[in-house]
């Protein structure tokens, strides 16, 4: 009987619908700290805990396996042989329960092994999650092509939703696109948009991409069909270097095809106060209007 390949469904940035790659053996202890280190706090904590249950009922099994191995414990309890293995792999140390045989000693001391191993694994861990240097970066929910200064431009918005400032700002607009070559082939391709600037001393509140969609656009004569039909992407790329975090930050966000706007303007968040102070009104951040008429 043939065997079939592994198959394994993930998700790649630029990419409009899932991808199916087959023959990659899975290796999941390999990348488990990856794994990890990567999930959000409401999938960790909740496997750091399983794991820490499912290794003392382990434990507690061995324990009841070894016969009558610790001293005042129930004969053939499983409650107590658990939490005996809790207090041992905690290093806690109660005084009602202790190892009474050399074969409960000796699982006893592997088990304050594997849990210091772990606890420093574990600190190690949460550590490095709180010590990541991430940018609350917020992005515009979609991306308009509108006229701006006399030309078709695609236009991106994005704020810095932190009160510290980043500084050495660079942004690069990508668009990724199935292409046919020469040959007949069709290959995904990335294209470089030119900005009207890329480049900023300091980033403190808003920002507006703008793309010219002149001559040398990869956008040109693009339509909303064209960009669905050629499956595109719009890849929006954030780096800077945060002064409170002492780090560079980078952000990212994409925009499929759908999520690209034609003949629609974002709202005006900027605005003048009573006291002539300026003002910046989020509850519009997202909002798009219809292009105004020229003239």
């Amino acid at each position: 009987m043939e065997r079939r390949p592994r198959q394994r469904r993930v998700s790649a940035f630029g990419v409009a619908r899932p991808v199916l790659t087959r023959g990659l053996g899975r290796r999941p202890l390999r990348d488990l700290y990856h794994f990890l280190l990567t999930s959000r706090w409401r999938v960790l904590l909740p496997s750091l805990a399983a794991a820490y249950v499912v290794v003392n009922a382990l434990f507690a099994l061995a324990y009841l396996a070894l016969g009558d191995a610790i001293e005042h414990a129930r004969p053939g309890s499983f409650a107590d042989a658990f939490f005996f293995s809790v207090q041992t792999m905690a290093t806690v140390g109660y005084g009602n329960l202790w190892p009474r045989t050399t074969a409960g000693n000796v699982l006893a001391t592997a088990e304050m092994i594997l849990g210091g191993m772990g606890l420093a694994l574990m600190t190690g861990l949460v550590f490095a999650k709180f010590a990541r240097p991430t940018a609350r970066v917020l992005f515009s929910d979609a991306a308009v092509i509108r006229t701006w200064e006399g030309k078709r431009s695609l236009m991106v918005r994005m704020a810095n939703a932190r009160s510290s400032n980043i500084v050495e700002v660079h942004v690069a607009v990508m668009l990724l696109a199935n292409d046919r070559t020469a040959e007949g082939d069709v290959v995904r391709r990335v294209f470089d948009l030119r900005l009207v600037r890329s480049q900023s001393a300091i980033f403190s509140l808003t920002w507006t991409a703008i793309h010219p969609i002149d001559e040398a656009s990869p956008l040109r004569g693009m339509d909303a069909a064209a960009l669905g039909a050629a499956e595109a992407v719009i890849i929006v790329s954030l780096t800077g270097y945060d002064e409170n975090l002492s780090a560079t930050v980078h952000a990212r966000h994409t925009y499929p095809a759908s999520r690209v706007l034609f003949g629609r303007r974002l709202a005006d968040v900027l605005g003048t106060g009573p006291g002539g102070e300026r003002t910046i009104d989020y509850r519009r951040f997202h909002e798009t209007e219809p292009e105004k008429d020229a003239g």
